[in-house]
């Protein structure tokens, strides 16, 4: 299906001003903003064991199912003697899969966890499994056979859900629990502090403060494994065109703001927003961090993760791209592994592809997650398959 909307942002030349009650909007854009937004969900067609032959993978590398029938499995944790579990946000419930004869391929699946409305982040620290939707935390002690017990409440007041209640949480070298709260729109000013953030969770008082800001939907976040430093994949805004915002990957640090909602990438000011209360928005641009390295706009990252130190493409990167909905032409459907050098991003290539073919696309990367081997875990949340890419 493809629709094409095409809005105009006209500047407004008066406005009514009343007594005792303080300017809380900007001043309108002066400049007229056309935008053509396109509405094209490429053809969905169901998983057939011979589509595995269509998908492309590096060199010396293999790809095969790992599980099927899934349902719409999301992110992706697993444990050392190999038990994984997947969330799934949709049906509230997390799963555990288990190869118990070391073929690659997943013979056991059971319910750890039901009746947990939206949940989506996962994450592991010490015997604990920690599980969020877009209001609450939780944990659970992890049993010997890899079931689950003595379930925690941590805290359930992070901002209510609205547009993007897909979080993510990991624990980080410091040992902090760090945790992505979308913004609430797509594209608004917000009235909650938290939204479109990082967070920082103390595991003594579980008490939250903002790590950084200005980051609109931040799904898939990492440290790299030899400098230890933060980095996240951004997601641009819906609406503004096929070909902007980009996607963004940025080098996150402590008090600082990335730019959502008045400026994206390195510091582009968003020219269809009304300007900031106070300040005009390429001032207040002025004052925000770029990002480290661009992309097609629409992908759509949800799960990125660096290869560990020990492994294939140690200090690499790969992320998911999910795929568009929002561009005349549909991109992403695919995973792409980002180069890093010294520490840096360098370069981009394809390390899984062939999901989209055509019109029609019979697969959406989710989430990933890389074994200290270097075994790589994908969840297909569009037909319920579970893939693993491993050197021959």
């Amino acid at each position: 299906m493809k629709r094409n909307i095409i809005f105009k942002g006209l500047p407004i030349l008066a406005a009514l001003t009343f007594s005792n009650v303080p300017a809380q909007r900007g001043i309108p854009p002066k400049d007229v903003t056309t935008i053509t937004h396109s509405t094209n969900y490429p053809q969905h067609l169901d998983f057939l064991p011979e589509m595995v032959k269509l998908l492309k993978v590096p060199e010396g590398w293999t790809v095969s199912v790992a599980a099927s029938g899934l349902g719409k499995p999301r992110m992706l944790y697993q444990t050392l003697d190999g038990h994984l579990y997947v969330t799934r946000r949709d049906t509230g419930d997390v799963l555990l899969l288990k190869d118990a004869d070391k073929d690659g391929r997943f013979e056991d699946i059971i319910t750890v966890v039901a009746e947990f409305k939206g949940v989506h982040g996962i994450t592991m620290k010490d015997g604990f499994l920690y599980l969020c939707n877009n209001n609450e935390l939780r944990r659970y002690k992890i049993n010997p056979d890899g079931t689950l017990s003595n379930k925690e409440m941590l805290f359930n007041d992070m901002p209510s859900a609205g547009q993007h209640p897909n979080r993510t949480m990991d624990f980080g070298p410091d040992g902090k629990l760090y945790l992505s709260i979308g913004t609430l729109c797509n594209d608004c000013k917000e009235s909650d502090r938290e939204a479109a953030t990082i967070v920082q969770v103390d595991p003594s008082t579980w008490e939250r403060t903002i790590f950084a800001s200005g980051l609109r939907n931040t799904i898939g976040f990492d440290w790299h494994p030899q400098t230890n430093e933060l980095w996240g994949m951004d997601n641009g805004g819906d609406a503004k065109g096929d070909d902007w915002p980009p996607e963004e990957l940025n080098n996150i640090k402590q008090e600082k703001n990335y730019g959502y909602p008045f400026a994206y990438a390195k510091k582009e000011v968003d020219k269809s927003r009304e300007d900031p209360a106070g300040d005009s928005k390429e001032k207040w641009a002025e004052t925000t961090e770029p990002s480290s390295m661009e992309f097609q706009a629409h992908m759509a990252p949800i799960g990125f993760q660096f290869f560990p130190s020990g492994s294939p493409y140690t200090g690499d990167a790969l992320v998911n791209w999910h795929g568009s909905w929002n561009r005349s032409k549909p991109v992403g459907f695919q995973v792409q592994k980002i180069k890093f050098i010294n520490g840096k991003p360098v370069t981009v290539e394809d390390f899984l592809t062939g999901f989209l073919q055509g019109r029609a696309r019979f697969g959406r990367p989710a989430g990933v997650f890389i074994t200290s081997s270097g075994t790589v875990l994908i969840s297909d949340d569009a037909n319920g398959v579970l893939y693993s890419i491993r050197q021959k």
